[in-house]
């Protein structure tokens, strides 16, 4: 797939929380390339004394019709906060895509059930990766989970698309606990499960999917630098003991392929 270092305009800044930020950013006068949900982009960092890597951002969702990208930025570190200072109308360096994303569902899968799981700033790929279904005749069920309901991001646009399903863990929107504790995974039987968030959450959601035979794609979310695999700082061990870069050759995964459940 092709890649692109393109100068954006950001378009909107929206403060959706104390601790993250919604860009969108536009491509005047070209097209925005082909994105895959579960891609991710390097973002230069700009006018930070102490932020010299580029950051990686997932794709949280491409409008094709505005040509627009967004970014769904959790504020951690100088890096992140410095990009939630965008002013509208400013310029911002991106490379794009990178990585490998989901595998999506073949037209004789359309009838499938599929549910996104999704936890802290781990719901961002599941937005688009959820609308990309959406446009195959899929309605997909989300299962969002946070601590809190305050914690809880662009809810709006994930009921514009799916059924969609809530756990806090202090019970203040939805169920309480954690989203593998969640009724609807007794009540439907799922066919496929794609999920991303903090780690201890994905190796529940996949120890879950083992044991229910479900096939299931965890989407790494290792720290990261070059974004090319080339500073090796992202690997993680698959099933056959090698070092794979999560940058190039993920960050999605089938869980067979990792040793989370070996």
């Amino acid at each position: 797939m092709k890649k692109c270092i393109l100068d954006m305009r950001v378009v909107e800044n929206l403060r959706l929380h104390k601790n993250y930020c919604l860009l969108k950013l536009t491509s005047d006068g070209q097209t925005l390339p082909e994105m895959r949900p579960g891609q991710f982009v390097e973002v230069r960092v700009d006018g930070s004394n102490s932020t010299f890597l580029r950051r990686p951002i997932s794709v949280n969702y491409v409008d094709k019709v505005k040509n627009e990208l967004w970014l769904l930025i959790q504020l951690v570190g100088d890096g992140t906060r410095k990009l939630a200072e965008a002013q509208v109308g400013g310029t911002i360096n991106v490379v794009l895509p990178l990585g490998n994303g989901f595998t999506m569902p073949t037209s004789e899968e359309v009838g499938k059930k599929f549910l996104l799981i999704g936890g802290g700033v781990g719901t961002a790929p599941m937005l688009y990766l959820g609308e990309m279904l959406r446009q195959m005749n899929i309605r997909p069920a989300f299962l969002l989970g946070a601590r809190s309901k305050d914690d809880l991001l662009q809810l709006e646009e994930f009921q514009k698309i799916g059924d969609v399903y809530i756990t806090t863990e202090d019970a203040s929107l939805g169920e309480k606990g954690y989203v593998t504790n969640h009724s609807i995974l007794k009540e439907i039987r799922f066919d496929q499960i794609f999920t991303c968030g903090p780690k201890p959450m994905m190796v529940a959601v996949a120890k879950y999917a083992r044991a229910e035979s479900i096939p299931c794609e965890v989407s790494l979310e290792n720290t990261m630098a070059c974004g090319i695999g080339a500073c090796l700082c992202c690997v993680e061990k698959d099933h056959e003991g090698h070092n794979v870069c999560v940058c190039k050759e993920g960050p999605v995964f089938n869980i067979d392929r990792l040793t989370w459940l070996n």
